[in-house]
């Protein structure tokens, strides 16, 4: 294992990086007997195996293997844990050394360098001089070469990001300057990525999670080299801490929209302990264009904005106007479907894959090419008013060809009264013919579901909790088999559905009103 002896002049980083994400050691435990699991797919190698040497059973699997994510949890076992740790990325080394392939696409060497360099203290303690001299050298040169990275331009922040951390713990000379060119385009990059309100250029809450846990980790290096960080840093994290705030829900887990999953209780909750003194989350987020409205044991948000532009929109979905919804702190209703840690057909990214309307198989105005999505609704109008215990929402667009379309809101926040309106109004003459609308409530994984016999509601029960009924005038309600996404892992669940037929002349008016059954 070892690639020299050892002796008292071992290069190491000067200083230890430190991830605020939380370790699982019970995961740690399972990877040191040999059990690899991403994305809801295993490898059992057994004790000592090698995970590098054979095929594995995804793409998605084994970008997790080769980004060094599982690192944290296997050096939380302990010293056990560390020293296979160090094990693994020697074995590592020895395939892979060499740049190019898979393994050394840009992002994958992002969350390599970054997960390698904050378990870099632990490894060391245990490491030759010449193993300690090779990892120093394995984070150094792929920071240089993150920061000389053009390809995934949305992710430039997140390269610079890793590539300063890097830089600020290392103990070479070039470290220093190295160090000091990241944080130039650190400052640079921060306000394309990070709107105002704290909301990732993305949309997704998730991703600006992962953003926060990775400049958190970056400040802290500065702090303890002593180096003040940039004040654009500053404000970044006081504002992606803000939004992490506005877009965890009740039950812990941030809101599912745009590519982004719910992360993990302890995830969010390691991020909103950093800032204990916050006060209450805001009612929207008018940058990143989304709504907040709860009272009366629910909670909704609304997803009120087109997609985002450009290279932000590569993971991104077309479901404007899709809803999350919570009744007594239990997930009944994700916002959307769609997992940019999965593979996934492109419908699920379209208003198929979120909590809105649809007409027939379109998207609201959006062309999808090379993953990016271009276009979108135009003339987006958002009203929100309140009066006492009563709330409004609306949201109206011109993304359907011939057809306007608006969804109401009104909660009542004593009686924890959810009613809601899709109205579909004529516009011009691109349209001649009816059109069938479908309007979809994907239902969390643990939410029990049925029908009732007259086919005007269903009852939404989830795990654990009391049930709540979903009536409806549609045409149509029927439940349909659906998928959710835990950390790229499929989970079952069902899709509820409002059918209808929207007609040139009239358009289409749906109504919904979710309470509790009180049966």
């Amino acid at each position: 294992m070892a690639l020299g002896a050892q002796g008292r002049n071992a290069e190491r980083l000067a200083i230890t990086p430190r991830d605020f994400r939380p370790a699982d050691v019970a995961r740690g435990e399972r990877l040191l007997a040999g059990l690899f699991e991403f994305g809801g797919e295993t490898m059992d190698l057994g004790a000592g195996g090698d995970p590098w040497s054979g095929a594995t059973p995804s793409r998605q699997f084994a970008a997790a293997l080769h980004g060094f994510g599982w690192i944290r949890d296997l050096v939380a076992v302990g010293e056990p844990g560390a020293r296979e740790a160090l094990r693994l990325w020697l074995e590592w080394r020895r395939a892979f050394a060499k740049p190019g392939g898979f393994a050394w696409t840009p992002r994958l060497l992002e969350r390599r360098v970054f997960n390698l360099a904050c378990a870099a203290g632990e490894l060391t303690l245990l490491a030759s001089d010449a193993e300690c001299a090779a990892l120093v050298e394995a984070l150094t040169t792929g920071a240089r070469r993150l920061v000389g990275e053009r390809d995934e331009p949305a992710r430039a922040l997140e390269r610079v990001a890793v590539a300063a951390l890097a830089a600020a713990a290392s103990p070479s000379k070039s470290g220093g300057a190295l160090q000091e060119r990241c944080l130039k385009q650190l400052a640079r990059l921060i306000p394309q990525a990070v709107l105002r309100d704290g909301v990732h250029a993305s949309r997704s809450p998730e991703r600006g999670l992962e953003l926060l846990f990775d400049l958190l980790a970056l400040d802290d290096v500065l702090s303890q080299r002593g180096a003040p960080a940039p004040l654009e840093m500053s404000r970044a994290i006081d504002r992606l801490s803000a939004a992490t705030r506005f877009f965890a829900l009740d039950d812990g887990r941030l809101a599912t929209f745009h590519g982004g999953e719910g992360s993990t209780r302890a995830r969010v909750a390691a991020a909103l302990s950093l800032d204990p003194d916050a006060g209450p989350p805001s009612r929207s987020a008018p940058y990143g264009l989304y709504h907040r409205v709860e009272g009366g044991g629910v909670q909704v948000m609304a997803d009120v904005g087109r997609q985002p532009e450009a290279a932000w929109s590569e993971e991104a979905c077309s479901q404007l106007g899709a809803l999350a919804v919570l009744g007594d702190g239990r997930r009944l209703v994700l916002g959307s479907s769609a997992s940019a840690k999965a593979e996934l057909d492109a419908a699920r990214r379209g208003p198929a894959g979120g909590s809105c309307l649809q007409l027939a198989e379109e998207w609201p105005g959006i062309d999808l090419r090379r993953e990016q999505l271009t276009g979108g609704p135009r003339e987006v109008k958002v009203e929100r008013r309140q009066h006492e215990h009563e709330i409004w929402l609306e949201v109206a667009h011109a993304g359907w060809t011939g057809l306007s379309a608006t969804r109401r809101l009104y909660l009542d926040t004593r009686a924890g009264d959810l009613r809601g309106e899709d109205a579909l109004e004529p516009e011009g003459r691109g349209r001649r013919d009816a059109v069938e609308l479908t309007i979809r409530f994907h239902l969390a994984p643990d939410v029990a579901a049925s029908v009732a016999a007259d086919g005007r509601s269903a009852l939404l029960r989830p795990a654990g909790g009391r049930g709540w009924r979903l009536r409806s005038d549609a045409e149509g309600l029927r439940l349909a088999p659906g998928v959710a996404f835990d950390d790229g892992a499929p989970r079952t669940t069902q899709v509820l559905m409002l059918t209808g037929l929207a007609t040139p002349k009239d358009g289409a008016r749906v109504r919904w009103r979710l309470s509790r059954d009180e049966a």
